[in-house]
């Protein structure tokens, strides 16, 4: 059976059962339960919920794996810190990662006596600074920059090193790239982004191949009670019946709009690995699927950008990426990135291609101003 055909099935009833495809969210934070709670598959809303069992079901058919669902892609980076790391470890991060995954690693990782070393993505430079960590830590393409590194390469040079490995996989989704068949021992999601698409929600997941570990990151959620709301849940597994079209339309549109802006004048750089002369193109062509609904470039300066966003008319200005509407934002007013005032995250919608093109073609005539 084709994967994006278990994809829209997974987590839904057999087709030989009756009622809904996709039972509706369970609200409950109590069942009934006498006498001997192991007995009982329900006993408390912070423990487990049908509406979660049915989603991470399906998770893992994405996956490749088993995963287990957070209230957000930041309860996910967390769960896996700390269920790998203590005090005395050692951490590999990337340099160019998402900015609050450092901060978060500056934050708390370091105050309880955690180690952080950074190192960038591109040229593999992780493997270098490997000797004597407890985990790498892969962002692939990096969030908000696209850079690219070999996950199996790296993946080899830290087994080698007795070092465990999660990879980021927020930008590709798995639909693009699957760590785990790649020999990552955990992957790491926010769902919030294209893996439901609508802009709507704020979820994340885990997903690994041990049944051992997922135990672990179970026992992390309900300890720390970072759990999400069965609504939200039910909303994300319907949405990921679509993931496949909708990443698909973006993914071609994003290749178009890199394209296209790799010939305008205002535009200084165009970072997006499906250009054959981005640094890390053989690695994605190799390990991608796709190349992703992200573009990034550069317009010079804060106030082209600003007068480029400010001239769309189609495209929104917003954070976050990965939804059904194209959106685009100066990212350095949030700061925490090495990029210049002039850098743009553009996140493809599923608009037509030609609407979108044809947004940001008027919509650079002042920004190259």
């Amino acid at each position: 059976m084709h994967r994006d055909t278990m994809i829209l099935h997974a987590g839904y009833r057999a087709h030989q059962e009756a009622g809904p495809f996709l039972a509706g969210p369970q609200f409950s934070s109590t069942y009934t339960a006498p006498g001997e709670p192991s007995s009982h598959p329900l006993t408390y809303g912070r423990f487990h919920n049908p509406t979660w069992t049915a989603w991470e079901e399906a998770l893992g058919v994405l996956e490749g794996g088993h995963a287990v669902a957070y209230a957000s892609g930041m309860a996910a980076v967390a769960a896996v810190f700390g269920v790998c790391l203590k005090p005395g470890d050692v951490i590999v991060l990337p340099a160019d990662s998402y900015y609050t995954t450092r901060w978060l690693a500056s934050d708390w990782l370091k105050a309880i006596g955690v180690d952080v070393r950074l190192a960038p993505t591109r040229d593999d430079a992780q493997a270098g600074v490997l000797e004597g960590a407890r985990l790498l830590w892969i962002e692939t393409p990096t969030n908000p920059q696209l850079d690219v590194c070999d996950i199996e390469a790296l993946v080899r040079t830290a087994r080698s090193l007795g070092v465990l490995v999660a990879v980021d996989n927020t930008t590709a989704t798995a639909w693009l790239q699957q760590p785990l068949a790649l020999g990552a021992d955990y992957v790491v999601a926010s769902d919030t982004k294209a893996l439901t698409g609508h802009s709507d929600l704020v979820l994340g997941h885990v997903a690994t191949a041990d049944p051992g570990r997922v135990t672990a990151l179970r026992t992390w959620r309900t300890q720390q009670g970072s759990i999400p709301g069965p609504m939200e849940v039910w909303l994300a597994h319907r949405s990921l019946a679509t993931l496949p079209l909708r990443l698909d339309r973006q993914c071609a549109s994003a290749h178009q709009l890199a394209d296209f802006l790799t010939s305008q004048s205002a535009v200084e750089a165009v970072y997006y690995p499906g250009l054959s002369d981005h640094p890390g193109h053989a690695i994605a062509k190799r390990q991608m699927q796709a190349f992703g609904g992200v573009v990034s470039f550069d317009l010079g300066t804060r106030a082209r950008a600003e007068r480029f966003l400010s001239s769309l008319s189609l495209v929104r200005e917003a954070t976050s990426f990965g939804g059904v509407h194209s959106t685009a934002e100066r990212r350095a007013r949030w700061g925490g990135d090495a990029i210049s005032e002039g850098f743009i995250r553009f996140s493809v919608g599923c608009e037509s291609s030609d609407d979108i093109l044809n947004d940001v073609a008027r919509a650079l005539e002042p920004a190259a101003g």
